[in-house]
């Protein structure tokens, strides 16, 4: 049970919060709990170390403080802050960490510039009733972030530690 839980979880909140954010410009607060939440409940059940559990946590800590600066002066949205430092939560302070904002960075990048082109197109406007793709057509929505920020988890996600730790008992069988 504790396996599966590591093998869905996580990717389930990404995925969820990638499409929510995609059809409503929103990721709901409980993504973020649920994330946390179940780290904090899983983590020590793996044998993780208190050492290496809290730094995962101050991982999520720093990521926080930056996040919620970078809100505060409307660079980000609130759902894009919490999603971000939840997910350092599971990185914790690693080069995987690194690589998730440096990925999520480049796909918001390139997200951003799809988006433009789409809404620069005669399809935004043929799009604009759809479920799927309103926001990416409409001029005056942001950019649905959560969509690149989900991704990301999900291709950095296999590098984790719980990941590590559930495959490698899942071989000593």
């Amino acid at each position: 049970m504790l396996v599966a839980s590591i093998f869905v979880i996580f990717p389930f909140c990404m995925l969820f919060a990638a499409v929510s954010d995609m059809v409503s410009m929103t990721i709901a607060n409980r993504v973020s709990v649920i994330l946390i939440a179940t780290f904090a409940v899983i983590a020590p059940l793996t044998g993780m170390d208190w050492a290496t559990y809290g730094w995962h946590f101050a991982a999520g800590g720093v990521v926080l403080a930056v996040t919620f600066a970078i809100f505060a002066i409307g660079g980000m949205g609130g759902g894009d802050a919490k999603l971000l430092t939840a997910t350092a939560i599971w990185m914790g302070f690693s080069m995987t960490l690194l690589q998730y904002l440096v990925l999520g960075a480049m796909l918001g990048g390139l997200l951003t510039i799809a988006i433009l082109v789409f809404r620069a197109t005669p399809m935004s406007t043929y799009s604009a009733n759809s479920a799927l793709l309103r926001h990416f057509a409409d001029h005056k929505a942001g950019i649905p972030y959560g969509v690149a920020l989900g991704l990301a988890g999900l291709m950095m996600y296999p590098q984790t530690d719980l990941v590590k730790w559930a495959l490698a008992h899942i071989a000593a069988g």
